[in-house]
């Protein structure tokens, strides 16, 4: 109840500082189970968010943060808390790939969000190298489905790691790069920083 009246009286900095002790506090008792924040990127702002597994959610602002995090309360657990702490990796990671100083992700990873032949797909995305792309009929085929395109073309759309598990290298047979959560034109702008295109 101190803590609650302490909020009230306090500065945005103060805020700050008891919103963090809040969620140290809450990490070491065991109660958060997914932490997230937002980065700053050439497209917008980025959610990331963790659990102990690892990285298991980004998403660009158009696919509606408060969305993500609803879903994320729904599909993994209710204590979902806004802090930094554990994902300073993937925010430091992330920076370095949209300045051209990555080509790979270190961060671990936790793919529970997709499961079945989406789990295969994301797999099969993580092969696919730095500076190449592939289409969906050679993306299902690797898959061990070739006939499943459309459902391949489906666990690209729902990949909960764009970016780090590079569905953006996925190209309509006709060489269109439509189709992705941040937009065609943030999907070529990272084919063009790869050199891809």
């Amino acid at each position: 109840m101190t803590e609650l009246f302490a909020i009230l009286d306090a500065t945005d900095a103060d805020a700050r500082r008891l919103h963090d002790r809040l969620a140290r506090a809450a990490a070491s008792e065991g109660l958060l189970d997914v932490a997230y924040r937002t980065v700053d990127s050439p497209y917008g702002p980025i959610l990331l968010a963790r659990t102990d597994a690892g990285l298991v959610r980004l998403a660009y602002a158009v696919q509606d943060h408060d969305a993500v995090l609803s879903e994320l309360a729904a599909r993994i657990s209710p204590r979902v808390l806004r802090t930094s702490a554990g994902l300073d990796d993937a925010a430091r990671e992330l920076e370095e790939y949209f300045t051209g100083r990555r080509r790979t992700f270190e961060v671990p990873l936790d793919l529970r969000l997709a499961r079945g032949f989406r789990a295969a797909v994301l797999a099969e995305l993580r092969r696919v190298p730095y500076g190449s792309t592939t289409s969906y009929t050679a993306l299902a085929t690797a898959a061990h489905r070739p006939k499943a395109i459309r459902p391949t073309a489906t666990a690209c759309a729902s990949n909960p790691l764009p970016v780090v598990v590079p569905c953006h290298r996925v190209i309509h047979k006709d060489g269109n790069p439509r189709g992705y959560a941040g937009g065609s034109g943030v999907k070529l702008a990272l084919l063009t920083l790869e050199g891809a295109v």
